[in-house]
């Protein structure tokens, strides 16, 4: 069965090809072909490579984002770095949708209806929504009549015990559909089955606490299986701090800049979202990277940034722990999450009261889906790939397999 994966965002198109056989392989393959967007303007960044060892890099004039992820797609069926032959070869796409809302709360097929209910919440997730609107047309129109599956970064935390999705406002603000939906949950709920599986573990007999670390943050209480509790709330901009935005500040501040400083919603939307966080703090970037960098050399404000944002990742894996009565499992992931040793070593510095004991060693080395505890540590610690693609295909796959069964009994 070959599945495209197309992971559309605001500012960037991922996409790859998955051929599965007859059962799904226990740990992530390696996909027949990848491509990424990332859009700069009228101008985009081009990468393309297949399992063949091809590649593609490059800058080009983009006249639209559909024109640019039309091309891109092109590249699976024509030129060196094809994979298929045309693109009828293709049995299923599957779509990361960012929001779902309370209704779309498990992968499903997508039908007239579901894109009315995903526009519908663009309201709460318009860059992400609308883009990833975009890339189910665009697919109708490049590969036709192909099953198309939506998997919503917010089922994973649909089932949030009401103390943890209403927030403390009037109640009727949830009649409104005002409440916390929780994002990255197609990480999360990956990396807590890797996690288990990494363990050797029933992932129901575990107490995980998954720090998604990337541009965007976001941490996971998950117990039995299911998230209990998460960081991001109504929107994705709540909880830690992040690569631009600001997480979770006194609201107060908002309603203060309004009356001094006379900012519409738009603007402090802006403030918040691509002003503030590791690139407002530092004033150099949003880049975790080059925050380390320039605190080594000395740069006072790259250092707060950097405590900052491991002081609210320490606030938040003990609120996380105290829901959960305990932690089996403290698991990193994500770009910052899976590559900055120095993240992972002063997030765990404050748990030793836990019996959590990090080998230098191993958190040094960065390698992935590893165990980077000591032997005698009380609670694990590991870094779990970001694998919301294969996540993606996985479903995809599900759902494929039984309308396949589904006609076959039919007959």
């Amino acid at each position: 069965m070959k599945i495209l994966v197309l992971n559309s965002g605001s500012s960037s198109q991922k996409s790859c090809l998955y051929d599965i056989g007859n059962t799904p392989p226990e740990h992530p393959p390696t996909p027949a072909w990848e491509g990424k967007i990332e859009w700069d303007g009228s101008q985009a960044d081009v990468q393309v490579r297949n399992s063949r060892g091809a590649q593609l890099k490059d800058r080009v004039q983009v006249a639209s984002r559909s024109d640019a992820i039309s091309q891109l797609l092109d590249t699976l069926w024509n030129g060196k770095l094809r994979v298929v032959s045309s693109p009828s070869e293709i049995d299923v796409v599957g779509h990361r949708i960012v929001h779902g809302g309370k209704d779309l709360d498990d992968a499903t097929v997508i039908t007239t209806e579901v894109k009315s209910a995903i526009a519908r919440m663009s309201v709460f997730a318009p860059l992400h929504n609308r883009a990833e609107l975009e890339g189910i047309e665009i697919i109708a129109k490049r590969i036709g009549e192909v099953l198309q599956v939506a998997v919503f970064d917010t089922a994973f935390h649909s089932r949030l015990p009401e103390p943890a999705a209403v927030y403390p406002g009037p109640y009727e603000w949830l009649a409104q559909g005002i409440r916390r939906y929780g994002f990255h949950g197609i990480n999360h709920q990956y990396c807590a089955e890797r996690t288990a599986q990494l363990l050797g573990k029933d992932l129901r007999s575990l107490k995980l606490v998954t720090c998604h670390l990337g541009n965007g943050c976001s941490l996971a209480a998950i117990r039995d299986g299911r998230s209990v509790d998460t960081t991001m709330g109504f929107t994705p901009l709540e909880g830690l701090m992040m690569g631009t935005r600001s997480g979770s500040v006194d609201p107060a501040i908002l309603t203060y800049l309004i009356r001094r400083g006379h900012l519409t919603g738009q603007q402090l939307d802006d403030l918040l979202n691509t002003k503030s966080g590791l690139y407002g703090v530092s004033g150099i970037s949003s880049d975790m990277r080059q925050i380390v960098v320039a605190m080594k050399d000395g740069h006072s404000r790259s250092k707060l940034a950097f405590d900052i944002f491991v002081h609210r990742l320490q606030a938040g894996i003990g609120a996380m722990l105290a829901v959960l009565n305990g932690m089996d499992a403290l698991v990193f992931t994500a770009g910052i999450g899976e590559n900055s040793p120095e993240v992972r070593a002063a997030a765990c510095a404050n748990f030793g009261f836990l019996g959590l004991r990090l080998d230098p060693a191993k958190n040094a080395q960065s390698s992935a889906d590893q165990d980077i505890s000591l032997s005698d540590s009380a609670v694990r610690v590991l870094i779990v790939r970001a694998q919301e693609d294969w996540a993606i295909a996985r479903e995809c796959w599900r759902l494929a397999s039984a309308k396949i069964r589904g006609r076959a009994s039919a007959n």
